[in-house]
């Protein structure tokens, strides 16, 4: 159950769990469109503390709260808190938790929002941890595909670009190995999934990994491309080894089944030209725009709401 409990990681949900949170985010966005008032959560306090930038999780995570009738307190940065004076994670969530409802996190290190868990009386969700995983990423990823394809089962989804530090990447990859599907990886060597990822999902998912992504285009029912981190990199000549190295456009949108679409987390860089906005297939605003009510019904779930 996820009442009254923290999501640092897709497994702490369930796929029954996960199909019922998407059952929710659908009467949600409808409730949405239509202008309806919503005070399930009403006198709930949400906590924000993004220590990295952050444009879509940050506003979706509060426009959610704000719709639920209830309210945020955040930390934008990590200079305007007390972390700049010393203080330790642990010290800010404790103190966190006693102001709040619940408590969402995006920080640099990896296995941040664990630790958090550790020191919170209060639920945590990790909004990104460094390379690590952005759970709730994963559930808007999954909820598009099933939204705009009818259905997640059967389908060949191709993943494209920075795999190794892309932690939405990781995040989706384990909760897809729970669904009936192919997987497609396309990255350059040095920016391939981890290794202990792989291991984690190649027993239950047929893995292809290559570096041509011609070799999986026309196939694929899902194109998910994400950017490569710069962020990430300790060598800069590394990056620059490898930024650019695949450029979605129209002529290869072209190649894709007429009924597939193109995901991508954002922000992008250069990695989906402009051009490809206006094709049918690019689904990555939609795919935005799902974060609302979806983090609605995981707020709704996590804190009992009516």
């Amino acid at each position: 159950m996820l009442k009254g409990n923290s999501v640092v990681s897709i497994s702490d949900i369930g796929k029954d769990e996960m199909f019922e949170l998407f059952k929710l985010a659908d009467s949600y966005s409808r409730s949405v469109e239509q202008g309806q008032k919503i005070d399930s959560l009403h006198g709930s306090i949400m906590a924000t503390f993004f220590y990295e930038p952050s444009t879509r999780t940050r506003l979706s995570f509060e426009s959610a709260m704000h719709r639920l009738g209830g309210s945020v307190i955040s930390v934008s940065e990590a200079k305007s808190s007390s972390v700049a004076k010393g203080e330790t994670l642990a010290d800010t969530v404790r103190m966190a938790a006693s102001y709040s409802d619940i408590i969402v996190i995006r920080h640099p290190m990896d296995g941040a929002a664990k630790l958090a868990r550790k020191f919170s009386s209060k639920p945590i969700i990790n909004a990104g941890d460094g390379s690590g995983q952005h759970p709730t990423q994963t559930l808007l990823d999954l909820y598009t595909i099933r939204k705009e394809l009818s259905g997640i089962d059967g389908k060949e989804i191709t993943m494209l670009g920075d795999l190794r530090y892309g932690r939405t990447v990781h995040s989706l990859l384990l909760a897809l190995s729970e669904f009936d599907v192919r997987i497609n990886l396309v990255s350059p060597p040095l920016l391939r999934v981890p290794q202990h990822i792989l291991d984690q999902v190649s027993s239950r998912i047929r893995i292809r990994v290559t570096e041509n992504l011609n070799d999986v285009i026309s196939e694929s029912d899902v194109l998910y491309v994400t950017r490569i981190q710069k962020e990430r990199f300790t060598d800069e000549t590394e990056y620059n080894s490898v930024i650019g190295s695949y450029i979605v456009n129209s002529e290869i949108a072209s190649t894709m089944k007429k009924n597939s679409i193109i995901m991508h987390p954002l922000p992008r860089v250069n990695e989906i030209s402009p051009e490809v906005d206006a094709d049918p297939r690019a689904a990555y605003f939609r795919q935005a725009a799902n974060g609302i009510p979806v983090r609605m019904a995981l707020l709704s779930m996590i804190l009992g709401g009516k």
